[in-house]
């Protein structure tokens, strides 16, 4: 008779399983939960204890981990010394493995559970049950998600085994299964540690997506393991096509900006910087200013709004060509306008934690990574220092809404904004003195006014020619972190066309 042992923390569809294995044959062999639950089935069940010979041990900690058990899984049926020691000892071969492991992820990011609670989730005899079978693969059948249950009963019914291509497959699951199971437990120990000494990530599919940046580009979502939150987490589709590699780093950036924001506020991204960012007294308000900031690059972009889609801005908003939505919600009239534009993925966010502390950026590099704390930093008008020049208190508004912008366009930098609104943005080029020409030029030509608007810059201005140009153009005052061997130059220049400038003691570049 083959024998199937069964040892799940998550039951559901496991009774499907384990009829399905019994119609086909199958003894199943099982211990504690699982057990009693299979037998509420009406099924018949061999208690592990049965087969072991032992009661369980310390509150359940030792059940599986017996010579009858692992061996049973690890005998090589086309050896003859492994049969003749199953033999001699009375132990019976699996012939499939079916566990998923005690969720310690998941549990380990609440809030709340004690240190002790923590430590009673890490299943010790579950992966070692999985690693077994999953080596020797050759002839046992590693289950490790209830998502195989069907595929495994599948090829039962219809070949009358398990094919060895896919236990080959279950096993590399089980492998990564293992593996990331160990990654969450040993991030966990080192959650005090900044940067420790062994960094272990572990990533799990959510889905294939249609293509990467680029049409010949192949790509995928995955999660972390583990994280309290995700950058879709609480995040619901409401209409529109399926969201793409750029939607989503779009979207991450668009989500980074509207974060520094509390009052109404709207965020457009493309290709990774913002392009128009504004913040208003109205939701509508901020949409319009927002756009009017440059309707030209907005053209297919990430939105973001912080507050309720109404009827009337939803209109509004469909008669743009607009990539990807993202709201805490939409009313009905807006949602139908909103859904005629077939192509516009509109997302509703229910999210309402605030980011996950601790949170690393990692980028990949040739053969390994970049890991740094995540530039979270929100700078108050109490710790800048007004270099030179009289700031009003509007010009201290326009300031800090222009610095906290800043911090998420490419270096180098440029931000100019009056009114709560950006109004010329320069991004991601080699010089800041050519990134200031652009967010002036940008300005100029989309109509905007840039005297007596505020410049932010991202990093100081090494020579004198970048602050002069913005200077020409009429900005009044200028926020920037110092720290150039020409900061006095600087300085005089900003004192001499009778501008204010603002220092902040640290930079936000973001390459």
């Amino acid at each position: 008779m083959p024998r199937a042992l069964i040892s799940v923390y998550e039951k559901e569809g496991v009774d499907h399983l384990a009829r399905g294995l019994h119609e086909l044959g199958f003894e199943l062999i099982s211990s504690g939960g699982t057990a009693a639950f299979l037998a509420e089935q009406g099924l018949p069940v061999t208690q592990v204890e049965d087969v072991t010979g032992a009661p369980e041990l310390l509150g359940g900690r030792v059940k599986t981990l017996h010579p009858a058990i692992h061996a049973g899984i690890l005998a090589q049926r086309d050896r003859a010394d492994h049969e003749q020691q199953l033999a001699d000892q009375s132990i019976e071969p699996f012939d499939i493995v079916c566990v998923n492991l005690y969720p310690f992820a998941s549990f380990a990011s609440r809030l709340g559970p004690t240190e002790e609670e923590t430590i009673e989730m890490i299943d010790v005899g579950g992966p070692s049950m999985l690693r077994a079978a999953a080596k020797n693969f050759a002839h046992v059948a590693a289950v490790s998600d209830p998502r195989q249950y069907e595929v495994v009963l599948r090829e039962l019914r219809e070949h009358g085994a398990v094919s060895l291509e896919t236990r080959r497959a279950l096993a590399a699951e089980a492998f990564a299964t293992s593996a990331a199971y160990e990654a969450a437990i040993a991030t966990w120990f080192a959650r005090n540690e900044r940067f420790p000494e062994q960094l272990t990530l572990s990533f799990r599919k959510v889905s294939d997506l249609p293509y990467g940046e680029n049409p010949h580009q192949a790509a995928a979502l995955y999660w972390e393991v583990g994280a309290r939150k995700h950058l879709l987490s609480r995040v619901e589709q409401l209409g529109g096509k399926e969201l793409s590699y750029n939607n989503l780093a779009d979207l991450e950036a668009a989500r980074r900006v509207a974060r520094e924001l509390t009052e109404p506020a709207v965020v457009i991204v493309k290709h990774g910087n913002p392009c128009g960012v504004a913040v208003a007294t109205t939701i509508e308000e901020a949409w319009e200013r927002a756009l009017a900031a440059d309707p030209v690059s907005a053209y297919g972009c990430v939105a973001i709004l912080n507050r309720t889609v109404t009827g009337t801005l939803g209109e509004r908003i469909a008669e743009h060509f607009v990539e990807v939505l993202f709201a805490p919600g939409y009313a009905p009239d807006a949602l139908e306008a909103l859904s005629r534009k077939q192509a516009m993925r509109i997302l509703q966010d229910g999210e309402r934690r605030k980011d996950t502390p601790g949170e690393r950026d990692v980028r990949r590099v040739l053969g390994g990574l970049l890991v740094q704390d995540r530039d979270v930093d929100t700078q108050e008008r109490e710790a800048m220092t007004v270099a030179c020049g009289d700031v009003s208190d509007q010009a201290w508004d326009d300031l800090i809404f222009a610095w906290r912008v800043c911090k998420h366009v490419s270096s180098n930098a440029i931000v100019l904004a009056r009114g709560l609104q950006t109004i010329g943005i320069g991004a991601g080029q080699m010089s800041r003195v050519d990134a200031v020409r652009i967010a002036v030029e940008k300005a100029h030509e989309l109509g905007h006014d840039t005297r007596g608007a505020v410049l932010a810059s991202d990093a100081f201005f090494p020579f004198t020619d970048g602050v002069q140009a913005a200077l020409d153009a009429g900005i009044t005052a200028v926020v920037q972190p110092g720290g150039s061997r020409r900061d006095a130059e600087v300085q005089a220049a900003v004192e001499a066309a009778g501008a204010a400038m603002v220092m902040t003691g640290r930079r936000h570049f973001r390459h």
